[in-house]
Order: C-alpha cells, then sequence, then structure tokens
C-alpha cells in the first residue's frame, strides 16, 4: 500500500464530496438563512447526519476491518462467513432500532433539542421532518458495511465517492427552492433517506466482487461475532467522539435563537480538512495496520504510524491557522448571501475560529483511535472519549447561560485536546506506539512552515479586504485565490525546508 496515495485518492473523493456539500449548504442558507425553518430542518438532519458520520467516516472500520482483515488473512471463505453473520445481525438490529425510534420520535426529538420543547410549531415540525429522515440510519450504516469490505481489500475509491450522492440528491433538490418555498424543508428530508438508499445500491454493485448478501435469521453468535459486537459500541464512540461533541453542543444551543444554525454553517467548514488530515488517513492506514500486527512486522507499524502522524500534521496544522486568521473572511466569502445576515456571519465566524483551534486535536483523535483498533484495543480510546465528552457537557452547561452558545466550539476544542493528549500518553505507556528521529524533524519544520504560511494569507487578506467585506458580489472568487495562493506557498516553503519530500508518494507500507 502506498500511504501517501491511498490518501490521496480517499482525500479526492472526500473533497469532492464535501465542495459539493458546502454549495447544498450555500443553497440552504440563501433560501433558509439561520431562520425558525433552518433550525429544524438542521436538527432533523444533524441526527442522521451524525449517524452518518459516525458510522461511514472510518468509525464502522474501527470494529470491523482488524477482525475481517484477521479471516481474510487465514481464508475468504472465513472472512465471507463472518461477513454474512455481522450483515444479518446488523440489518435486524438496526431495523428494529429504527422502528422503536419512530414510534417514540416525539420523546427522542425532545431529547435531541429541549430547547423547542417550549415551541410547540418548531418542535411539531422538527418530529416530522426526523421521521422523514431517521430511516437514513438503516442504509448509511449498511453503507458503511460494505465500505469497510471495500476498504480491506484497498478499494478506497469507491467507498469514499459514495456519500456524494447525497449531496447531488439535496443540490438537485435546492435548485428548485423558489418554487418549493416552505415546503422545501420536507423535500430535503425525504431527499436524505432516499440519497441513502441510492447510495446502498451503489456501494452493492461493487462490493459483490467480494460478498454477496445471504440473509439468515438463524443465529448462531460465535466467539469471533460476539468480539466484534463487544467492540462496536466503544469503536463507535471513541472514533466518533468529535461528532458526539458537536451533537451535544447542538443539543445545548437549541436554547438559543439561531445557535443550532450558527454552529450547523461553522462545522461544515473545517470538516473539509478533518476528512482528509483524519478520517481518510485512519480508513487508509487500518487495514494494512491491522495485517501487519496480525504478523507481527514491528518496523512496518512504526512506520505507517509515524508516517500517518507526519501527514496527519502536515495537513491540519496549516489549516488550523488559516481557519483562525481568517474566520469571518471564510464565513462571509462562503455563506453570506441571501438570507444569511452579516449577524450570522459574525456568530458564525466565532465558532469557527474556535473549531480552527481545536483542529489538529480532531485529526490526532483519529489518527491516535486508529493506532488502538488496529490492536484490538476499543476500551482504552472509549474510556478516554467518555471523560472527554463528560468535560465537554460540564464546561457548555457552567458557561453557557453567561457567554452563550460560543461556550459550545470552545468546550469542544477544549475537551478534544485533552483527549488527543491522554490518547498519546495511554499510547507510549502500553507500548503501542514510539517516535522516530525523522518525524521530530519534520513535525518542527511542518510547525515553521504553517506559521510562515500564516502569515502569508493575513497578508492577502489585508490585500483584498475591500473585496472580502459582506457586500462585495465577487467575495468568494478572491477568498479563493487566498486560499489557493496560500496552499502553493505553503506547499512550495515545504519543498524548500524538506518538511514533506516528493519520495513521499512513491513510499510503500
Amino acid at each position: 500500500m502506498n500511504l501517501v496515495k491511498s490518501t490521496g485518492t480517499f482525500g479526492f473523493y472526500t473533497i469532492i464530496s464535501r465542495l459539493l456539500g458546502y454549495l447544498r449548504d450555500v443553497l440552504i442558507a440563501i433560501f433558509l438563512g439561520t431562520s425558525f425553518l433552518a433550525d429544524a430542518f438542521f436538527v432533523a438532519f444533524r441526527i442522521p447526519n451524525t449517524f452518518r458520520r459516525l458510522f461511514a467516516e472510518g468509525t464502522f472500520n474501527a470494529a470491523f476491518v482488524p477482525s475481517y482483515t484477521s479471516e481474510l488473512v487465514k481464508s475468504k471463505s472465513k472472512s465471507k462467513i463472518f461477513a454474512n453473520e455481522i450483515f444479518n445481525l446488523l440489518f435486524l438490529g438496526l431495523f428494529f432500532l429504527v422502528l422503536i425510534i419512530e414510534f417514540f420520535m416525539p420523546a427522542f426529538v425532545s431529547l435531541i433539542a429541549p430547547g423547542f420543547v417550549k415551541n410547540t410549531e418548531k418542535i411539531e415540525l422538527v418530529i416530522n421532518l426526523t421521521r422523514i429522515t431517521f430511516p437514513f440510519l438503516i442504509f448509511v450504516s449498511l453503507s458503511s458495511f460494505f465500505a469497510a469490505i471495500l476498504n480491506s481489500h484497498n478499494k478506497f475509491a469507491v467507498a469514499s465517492a459514495a456519500p456524494i450522492i447525497l449531496n447531488l440528491v439535496l443540490i438537485g433538490i435546492l435548485f428548485f427552492g423558489n418554487y418549493l418555498n416552505d415546503a422545501l424543508i420536507y423535500y430535503l428530508s425525504y431527499g436524505v433517506s432516499i440519497a441513502g438508499l441510492l447510495q446502498l445500491i451503489f456501494l452493492y454493485k461493487f462490493v459483490k466482487k467480494f460478498y454477496v448478501i445471504k440473509f439468515n435469521f438463524k443465529f448462531k453468535i460465535n466467539n469471533k461475532v460476539k468480539f466484534f459486537f463487544k467492540k462496536l459500541l466503544p469503536s463507535i464512540f471513541s472514533s466518533g467522539v468529535t461528532q458526539i461533541n458537536i451533537l451535544v453542543g447542538t443539543i445545548i444551543a437549541s436554547f438559543q435563537a439561531s445557535a443550532v444554525s450558527y454552529l450547523y454553517y461553522a462545522d461544515r467548514i473545517y470538516q473539509i480538512n478533518l476528512a482528509i488530515a483524519g478520517i481518510a488517513i485512519g480508513v487508509v492506514i487500518l487495514p494494512q495496520l491491522s495485517k501487519h500486527i496480525y504478523l507481527k512486522r514491528k518496523n512496518k507499524i512504526l512506520q505507517i504510524q509515524n508516517k500517518a502522524l507526519e501527514l496527519s500534521m502536515f495537513l491540519s496544522l496549516p489549516a488550523s491557522v488559516a481557519l483562525s486568521i481568517g474566520s469571518e473572511e471564510i464565513i462571509s466569502a462562503l455563506f453570506g448571501y441571501g438570507s444569511f445576515t452579516e449577524e450570522a456571519v459574525t456568530n458564525s465566524a466565532k465558532a469557527l475560529y474556535y473549531f480552527g483551534l481545536g483542529l489538529p486535536a480532531f485529526a490526532l483523535i483519529k489518527v491516535f483511535s486508529t493506532f488502538f483498533f488496529a490492536n484490538h484495543d476499543t476500551k482504552t480510546p472509549f474510556y478516554i472519549s467518555l471523560i472527554s465528552v463528560i468535560l465537554n457537557i460540564l464546561i457548555s452547561i457552567y458557561y453557557f447561560k453567561s457567554i452563550g452558545f460560543i461556550i459550545i466550539p470552545i468546550a469542544t476544542t477544549i475537551s478534544s485536546w485533552f483527549n488527543s493528549i491522554l490518547l498519546f500518553i495511554f499510547l507510549k505507556n502500553k507500548d503501542l506506539f514510539q517516535f522516530n528521529k525523522i518525524f521530530f524533524i519534520r513535525f518542527t519544520k511542518i510547525i515553521f512552515v504553517s506559521m510562515m504560511m500564516g502569515i502569508f494569507f493575513r497578508y492577502l487578506i489585508l490585500i483584498f479586504e475591500n473585496q472580502l467585506v459582506y457586500d462585495y458580489y465577487l467575495k468568494s472568487f478572491y477568498l479563493i485565490l487566498s486560499v489557493f495562493l496560500g496552499f502553493v506557498f505553503y506547499l512550495i516553503m515545504s519543498l524548500f525546508i524538506k518538511a514533506f519530500k516528493y519520495e513521499d508518494i512513491k513510499l510503500k507500507y
């Protein structure tokens, strides 16, 4: 496996998906802004979308891939039997879970958006929309199962391209926004579930080469299956802790008007980088890392771990600097149109600033958790994540009344850095990770180049400050130009001082 090339492949399709997601959100911002309808839809969309991120963005991989890879090394027939046992149990469990929640949806929504309860019209709207979107959970979870099989066979392109379908469907609906008016949010909600089904069908066409569904509900739950499900819930919680923190933030933010929307738009920006710096790297390294651990190839294990950590920092640190420096200009240029007011820009930018400070930690959690998962250890990252979520909740609740929604991204960032540091300490104590000398040299250079890029990026913003104001029509063009020039500057500087070498692209792991 070529780490950089595989990450690049996964990252390419993920970026396409995120860019289409950005276009989707721009259209939502134009038609809905941060209004009553926007808050209602974002809560209804947040629930299945959180599950999508929890299952699809590497989390299901964390439990499935190490076990499946172990069976695959033994024999293909054993891996197929194991996969089918997991599929049938997963399908049945998901079906009854969705059925139960659909029945108790009023109580479920009240837990997710308690701030809406006093507003009868708003809470009823969210209940109706969530009932429409919730079947997406079945489709996206089974899609993640298929994606995990493809990833185990180092077929990353199809798995990473599948989420594009959701954005294409929603964009198609949004193009008719002027004609749909208030009914738009209902069409978008139906679009979420339909897109999930289409994604499932798309992935199955490719996964049939390695696995064919055989429905069998006469379960014989052996030790291997028990071991998988024992790992599944802890891995979902620990690998998806950033998304859980955001969901917790949404619950608390529901008590402040438009706060849910502010957090949603800010969240969308940093997720573009996280998709590559954390998620893509974690997904790509897990199959090979699991294989080398099973075969006890210590040198290969350490080589993959160090390079993964280096690549994660190379991608996340400059993005963190850029988001912190230009948060208001970025939000304004990307979303500041139509119903999205200057006040919405200011408040969303504040959230983005603090999320930006936490971006390297979000990426580190994904990478460090993968090191544990490859060693079949889901308990350690689970307990660490549990502590970090509790810390996030305590900080958010304690300060929410005094400073409002802005405490949510602050608390998320603080708890995430706490999480990543604890993960690192336990990795060292369990002797699951060792630094090599090259990493320290490269990391120092990455920090330096990121700082230089930050200065250059700030200079570009000052040059184009008249073109980046809220009222300027072509502000998005000047933002894209500034980001492109900043990126080119970063790459050239990195190659010049050897923070990154072209030879790294050719390395095999």
